[in-house]
């Protein structure tokens, strides 16, 4: 099989310790998919979790970051997936997430799940397009 493009990592926004087995995210062409994040504190393995608001919000400001350190915006994302611990979460969550985008939304999925790493309220990951 060929590739149209060579996947490359994205530049690291600088939120996410090093030495994780994972990237923050791969580009290929265009196409840019985002790794899963939960809402650490900058930096460390620590959950920002005092309340769901807070670990919601700072879910998303990691993804800011991603984004910004590598030319990009919300607006360049056209999907995610929304992973719960709790689905009782799901307004809640709802109320923060919107605040982060203009209509039209990007498409998205959620489900529950019965755990995330660090005890996570939430995991979202996206897929962007340059």
């Amino acid at each position: 099989m060929t590739l149209i493009a060579k996947p490359e990592p994205l530049k690291p926004g600088g939120h996410l310790p090093a030495g994780l087995p994972f990237s923050e995210g791969m580009a290929v062409g265009n196409l840019v998919l985002l790794s899963g994040q939960i809402g650490t504190l900058p930096g460390k393995l620590a959950l920002n979790n005092a309340t769901p608001e807070a670990e919601f919000r700072q879910v998303m400001d990691n993804i800011v970051t991603t984004l910004a350190a590598n030319g990009m915006t919300t607006k360049n994302i056209v999907r995610c997936l929304v992973m719960l611990a709790d689905m009782q979460d799901w307004e809640t969550f709802n109320k923060v997430y919107v605040t982060y985008f203009e209509p039209p939304y990007p498409a998205r999925s959620a489900f529950g799940t019965s755990g995330l790493a660090f005890g996570a309220r939430v995991e979202v990951e996206c897929i962007a397009v340059r």
